[in-house]
């Protein structure tokens, strides 16, 4: 994905970033919650919705906050289903 795609894609994702790391791009947010608990829910929750979508992220669960991180594997770098990945991980805080 070039990065004019990138740069339309990212409007629609407030909080989130490209990083590049290790060479490939990648979508990476960080969730903020009252506690453990809660943190360890939401990554559960994004797991379960990567397990759906067959598209996994990289998930670092700690005290008040998740950081998720989306990019394809197998391309090395983004994809739509990166984005789409993101904007459905952002909704879950919204439900």
């Amino acid at each position: 994905m070039n990065d004019e795609a990138v740069s339309r894609h990212m409007c629609d994702l407030p909080g989130w970033e490209v990083v590049d790391l290790e060479g490939a791009k990648r979508l990476c947010k960080v969730f903020s919650f009252r506690d453990f608990a809660a943190a360890m829910a939401f990554s559960v929750q994004v797991g379960m919705l990567a397990e759906q979508a067959g598209h996994h992220p990289e998930i670092l669960t700690e005290w008040g906050r998740v950081t998720v991180t989306w990019w394809s594997h197998s391309l090395g770098g983004l994809s739509e289903m990166d984005f789409d990945m993101a904007g459905k991980t952002s909704l879950l805080l919204k439900n």
